[in-house]
């Protein structure tokens, strides 16, 4: 496989930014080797610089559910930037994507546009302390929220992977106001809970998407739901990565577990930068102008971006959300039957289009569990179906998402391509 324009270009790259990328997992660290810079993408394939074909479960990151460079998102961004990039005023088709949002989640009244995930999650915790007056808030070890300094603390994803849990620059003053509990453990949230008075919300991914998805076990989102009504603590769900991914409403519908106030992105953007927080309306009235809380951009509600999320939302029909857990039940159960075939030390999970593969033959239920797992025989799989042309998230803590352009056929090939690689790794 021809690799030396990403090579020449990682060259330059690094040059002119920290480890030549703009995230930190694209650099490969975690894996080795060489990044693979993009040059167009196109269903559920991208191509490289040297012009290598890749079959992509990256898909940028969780946002193109549709498929690469889907028609009627491309048509609708470019009749969108005709009549102008940016406005810093008002539109009509803000309305059009909020009222085809908030019908799909319960509890979701009200809601705000933003540009990403981080700034969603932010804002958030902010409504959540400036209604309560209370000042600390409980996330879960492995749960990534973005990169505000209040998240940074046991953080999931790309600080996992570089063993850097708590990133320098956060204050130990922004610290201390954030606690941690275990996913999937309700005593951990439940001792907390007990020990402090002052917990304005508890903010979770309620599938942990930033260690290889986790779903959460029977009961668990249930009892969270009860223990804030008992305490007065608001619950935010961190929807940016599993937000109209998952389902038609989001794993707030798939779990049956109505938040106080919601976090998206990812998906509603169809591939722009653009998020949204928002919830219950007793709380969101708190928000600026019409109420103290205050929060605000120049960029939010983009024009182009929110039209390329209206298209993409008006195109999430319940059949295609069927024929997007069909491809996940597809692929879930060859994998199932090849680490069954061969008695290969795996454990799997998926819940609807978003999937993990774990290198670990025990049960994977919290990111200390992920931390257990083989990561040279991952590495040996990322780099060898690489090799083969299929296109993994480069870190075992990072999910993996399916579009409706993945058919039957590519994921038949995607097997048979694994199947062979996971003999090599282990039977060679």
């Amino acid at each position: 496989m021809a690799l030396q324009n990403s090579i020449d270009m990682m060259t330059r790259a690094q040059r002119v930014m920290p480890g030549g990328v703009n995230s930190p997992v694209r650099a490969f660290k975690s894996v080795g080797g060489t990044p693979r810079f993009i040059q167009r993408a196109k269903g559920p394939y991208i191509w490289d610089v040297d012009d290598n074909k890749y079959t992509d479960f990256v898909l940028t990151w969780g946002p193109a559910i549709l498929g690469h460079a889907n028609q009627q998102v491309l048509e609708a961004a470019h009749a969108a930037m005709l009549k102008g990039s940016s406005f810093g005023a008002p539109t009509e088709r803000e309305i059009h994507l909020a009222e085809a949002m908030i019908p799909r989640v319960e509890g979701l009244d009200l809601m705000r546009l933003v540009n990403s995930g981080t700034e969603a999650c932010m804002a958030a915790v902010r409504v959540a302390r400036g209604v309560t007056g209370r000042d600390k808030i409980i996330k879960f070890e492995g749960c990534y929220h973005g990169h505000a300094d209040t998240f940074l603390v046991g953080a999931g994803s790309g600080a996992l992977t570089f063993g850097e849990p708590n990133s320098p620059g956060v204050t130990k003053g922004t610290a201390k106001d954030t606690l941690l509990a275990q996913f999937n453990d309700i005593d951990s949230v439940q001792a907390l809970v007990d020990a402090h008075s002052d917990i304005a919300a508890i903010i979770i991914e309620p599938i942990c998407g930033n260690t290889g998805c986790i779903p959460p076990l029977d009961g668990f989102l249930t009892k969270l739901r009860e223990l804030c009504d008992e305490h007065g603590i608001l619950l935010v769900l961190d929807e940016v990565m599993t937000g109209f991914r998952v389902g038609y409403g989001s794993a707030a519908g798939v779990y049956d577990v109505v938040a106080d106030l919601y976090c998206f992105g990812k998906v509603v953007g169809g591939g722009f930068p653009l998020a949204a927080y928002g919830g219950k309306e007793e709380y969101m009235r708190h928000v600026a102008p019409d109420g103290p809380i205050y929060q605000a951009g120049t960029l939010s509600g983009n024009p182009v971006a929110v039209a390329a999320g209206l298209a993409t939302i008006e195109q999430l029909t319940h059949q295609a959300y069927n024929q997007l857990d069909a491809t996940g039940a597809q692929l879930e159960q060859g994998m199932a039957s090849i680490i069954e075939e061969h008695n290969l030390p795996l454990t799997q999970h998926r819940v609807g289009s978003m999937f993990g593969l774990f290198f670990s033959p025990d049960p994977i239920r919290t990111h200390h569990d992920v931390k257990k797992c083989d990561f040279e025989r991952f590495n040996l799989f990322f780099h060898g179906m690489l090799e083969r042309g299929v296109y993994f998230a480069p870190s075992q803590y990072e999910a993996g998402f399916l579009s409706l352009t993945h058919t039957e056929d590519i994921i038949d090939d995607v097997l048979n391509k694994a199947e062979d690689c996971l003999l090599g790794i282990y039977h060679d």
